[in-house]
C-alpha cells in the first residue's frame, strides 16, 4: 500500500508541471509552482484524501511534511 507521501508525490507528478522530485521539506510558497496550481493541488489532495479543508486552510500547511502528517493524522 502507498504511503501518504507516495500518494502526494504521484498527484504532483500527475498535476504539477515541477520538473524534479518534490522536496518535502522545502516550502511549499518556494516550490514555484504558481497559487492557481497550488489552489487545483489541494483541491485534488482534498478529493483524493476526503479532507474537506476549504482554501483558507490550505494555508495552514508550509511545508508537504506539515500537509502529510495533517492527512495521516485524520487518517488514524
Amino acid at each position: 500500500m502507498a504511503t501518504t507521501a507516495d500518494r502526494i508525490r504521484q498527484i504532483i507528478a500527475d498535476n504539477l508541471d515541477v520538473g524534479r522530485d518534490p522536496d518535502f521539506d522545502a516550502k511549499l510558497v518556494d516550490s514555484g509552482v504558481s497559487s492557481v496550481d497550488c489552489i487545483a493541488f489541494f483541491k485534488i489532495v482534498n478529493d483524493e484524501f476526503s479532507l474537506g479543508l476549504v482554501a483558507e486552510e490550505c494555508r495552514q500547511f508550509e511545508t508537504l511534511n506539515q500537509l502529510v502528517q495533517h492527512i495521516d493524522q485524520k487518517a488514524a
